[in-house]
């Protein structure tokens, strides 16, 4: 399909399956079982699908593989710019999958780590990130991978949004966590807990904030308010605990200021996202993992998205792991891949109608 083609149909959505062991072809499943409002590709493996649907007993769910995003450009009703909706064969649901690496063997024990799992999940990732560079889906959505199994694949990435600023070749991105009470943007990502205060730099201070004023903007707040979360208990009591908070935060939080930005803090962590949450204050910048994610999680994982911020496209994701635990039980809550859907969704069509079944406002 043409360039001008692909700007008069409307572009997709990428979906991508994640772990083909964990719950990720499950929520897939139910996320189209439910209805789309606008058109999606999901980059997994159809078998992994196949069997979601049928351990899940959607016999109307059909899966239609494609070779290539230009593939479902040509051939998918979709990708012409029709009715997304519209299936093969009436009340029947259709799942176009793009197909971008070995197919997962069916006898793939579910629940358990492994080489074949890690190799599909990284690959549907690279395909999507690939095919958002080259504008030919409007955002990627991410279903869970696992870590270990990436790992068991030779993939030296600890996580998503590691392997999404190495293949876009993004400079500076962060990680933010959101819910309908609480948005979170950390500094450090997935480092030690030990090493995190090698990494307390003005720069790193500065970029985290920038990203989080970066962040609130793309969700439609004109001017937002940021505050920081200290490293240290009581934010250092006045260097009493520690020297970050008063000779690395404090100045990087003033430097901002005096870019415009509204910055303030820092403040002590047991107390800010209570804040922020009451409405005080847009944004919390925390300053490692475990800091900024348990206060959001902690309000529930149904409705929490990761957001990417810093790259080159819109990239959204569950909030959650794998749950090999769950897998193939036909029980797992697929609210937040639709939640994450939904504001991917949102962030490229501002405006645009959130689906019946999503509850509260991200933004």
């Amino acid at each position: 399909m043409s360039g001008e083609s692909l700007q008069q149909a409307a572009l997709p959505l990428g979906i991508t399956m994640g772990d083909a062991a964990g719950i990720g072809p499950e929520l897939v499943v139910k996320l189209f079982a439910k209805g789309l409002p606008v058109p999606a590709v999901v980059y997994g493996d159809a078998g992994s699908l196949a069997r979601a649907a049928g351990f899940l007993a959607l016999p109307q769910v059909q899966i239609q593989e494609f070779a290539s995003i230009n593939d479902y450009f040509q051939k998918s009703p979709a990708g012409l710019g029709e009715n997304a909706t519209t299936p093969a064969t009436p009340g029947a649901v259709t799942i176009p999958v793009i197909n971008c690496a070995p197919p997962i063997p069916a006898s793939l024990p579910l629940g358990q780590v492994s080489k074949e799992a890690g190799q599909g999940a990284y690959a549907y990732l690279c395909q999507a990130i690939d095919d958002a560079m080259d504008g030919k889906i409007a955002a990627i959505v991410t279903a869970p991978l696992h870590k270990v199994s990436l790992k068991m694949a030779g993939v030296d990435h600890p996580g998503h949004t590691e392997i999404l600023a190495q293949r876009s070749g993004a400079g500076q991105v962060g990680m933010m966590l959101l819910n309908d009470e609480l948005r979170v943007l950390l500094v450090t990502i997935h480092i030690p807990l030990s090493a995190v205060p090698q990494q307390i730099t003005h720069d790193n201070e500065c970029t985290a904030i920038r990203l989080a004023h970066q962040a609130c903007r793309q969700l439609g707040i004109a001017r937002p308010r940021i505050a920081v979360a200290g490293l240290n208990p009581h934010a250092g009591e006045e260097g009493r605990f520690g020297q970050e908070d008063i000779n690395i935060i404090a100045p990087a939080i003033e430097h901002m200021r005096q870019q415009g930005l509204d910055a303030s803090g820092p403040y002590p962590g047991d107390t800010i996202f209570m804040r922020a949450r009451k409405g005080e204050f847009d944004i919390v910048v925390a300053q490692y993992h475990d800091q900024g994610l348990i206060p959001v999680k902690y309000l529930g994982v149904d409705n929490g998205v990761n957001v990417t911020v810093g790259l080159p496209f819109i990239r959204t994701s569950v909030d959650h792991g794998t749950a090999f635990d769950i897998a193939g039980k036909g029980i797992a809550d697929e609210s937040s891949l639709r939640v994450a859907f939904e504001l991917a969704m949102k962030m490229h069509h501002p405006g645009a109608t959130r689906h019946p079944s999503a509850e509260g406002n991200l933004c």
